[in-house]
């Protein structure tokens, strides 16, 4: 990008355009691994207009999980609908198979967000989006909670599979991770076995 290019851009498209950057930065290198400078470079611009637009490198990588939850957790919404129960539980599966599941750069910040929660701030924010989460898939299946945990916890190790680039793998370990889970198999869990 020339910097006539980079002058053009209203500060709204600047930060959108950062913030992208950014989430492909921190995907990779995690809150203290991901370079301004590189970021910067990448950009077309100064790393101080970076730090203008943004206040600390922290307070950027803050916005970029926020909006990888956020937009996981609004798609599973969105999806669900005014579904519930078995319904629900089938169609966030099928968002999340078929939508989150493509978007490796976002499931890799949060991967990195999850790393980084030493960070009382960051730790913070993780734990707002994870209450959404619960409350989402929760408030649209109406399954107890150790079904929602259950559900919850299948959608962690898919992200890791991805993380972990397993589409090719030709192993059983990985074959098992790619298994489809159908939305029945949550049926069983319920608070009375699960004293």
């Amino acid at each position: 990008m020339s910097t006539g290019d980079a002058k053009r851009m209203s500060a709204q498209q600047r930060r959108e355009q950062l913030l992208a950057l950014a989430a492909e930065e921190f995907a990779a290198g995690g809150l203290h691994g991901a370079s301004i400078e590189l970021l910067a470079h990448r950009a077309g611009i100064s790393q101080a207009y970076v730090f203008r637009l943004f206040g600390t490198k922290k307070a950027l990588f803050l916005q970029v999980v926020q909006r990888a939850f956020t937009r996981l957790v609004d798609g599973m919404d969105r999806t669900a609908g005014h579904t519930s129960g078995t319904e629900s539980v089938t169609l966030m599966g099928e968002y999340y198979n078929n939508s989150a599941l493509a978007d490796r750069t976002e499931l890799l910040v949060q991967l990195q967000a999850f790393a980084a929660c030493g960070d009382s701030e960051v730790r913070e924010v993780v734990r707002e989006h994870m209450a959404r989460m619960w409350t989402a898939t929760a408030d649209h299946t109406g399954m107890p909670p150790v079904a929602v945990k259950s559900f919850l916890a299948y959608g962690m190790l898919l992200n890791v599979a991805a993380a972990l680039d397993i589409d090719d793998v030709d192993a059983e370990w990985a074959r098992g991770i790619r298994t489809r889970i159908h939305a029945g198999l949550f049926d069983h869990l319920t608070e009375e076995n699960n004293q």
